[in-house]
């Protein structure tokens, strides 16, 4: 009978014990949902207007200029993907900050931009989104949850939006350059 009882608290230590694991397995995934989440959101730089026709120009010299630019002004940011819209004026400004990173551009939809999907994707890294005039503002209000920002001036190719998420909520920063 002593055995029995013994070999009934051991049992019941041992088991009492992997309770405890559980719980703290479940810590530890409450903790990586706690992680940190930037996105660095540029529009497209200074693209060639000499055509009007053409809907897909490339950048011209100011905007080729703009594009090293922003890899000075991003040079101690750590990318760990980059995004751009399926366009040569926007895949042309995101390329310098790509190539800095060893990153190839990934291309998203600016029409469903925010998804689930993007968010998984991207949580707890660093990221640029290079857009257009009305996406970029767009993106960063959906990512905020609220429409905080207007499109850009169409002569905007400076402004430079960091939204940082944590917590599941979104804080945001505008600065010009």
């Amino acid at each position: 009978m002593v055995k029995m009882t013994c070999l009934f608290i051991c049992l019941s230590l041992n088991l009492s014990s992997c309770d405890e694991k559980k719980s703290k397995d479940t810590k530890t995934v409450v903790s990586d949902n706690s992680e940190v989440t930037t996105y660095y959101l540029i529009r497209h730089a200074e693209k060639d207007r000499t055509d009007p026709s053409n809907d897909n120009p490339h950048l011209n010299e100011q905007g080729k200029e703009r594009a090293i630019k922003w890899l000075q002004v991003l040079a101690d940011v750590d990318f760990d993907a980059v995004y751009s819209t399926d366009f040569n004026r926007t895949r042309e400004t995101a390329q310098p900050l790509a190539s800095k990173n060893n990153l190839q551009t990934i291309i998203y939809d600016a029409n469903n931009s925010y998804n689930e999907d993007f968010k998984m994707e991207t949580q707890g890294k660093t990221v640029l989104i290079v857009g257009h005039s009305n996406t970029t503002p767009a993106f960063v209000n959906a990512i905020l949850g609220e429409n905080k920002y207007p499109d850009l001036d169409d002569n905007n190719n400076a402004a430079l939006f960091k939204v940082t998420v944590k917590d599941g909520k979104a804080t945001s920063q505008l600065t010009q350059y």
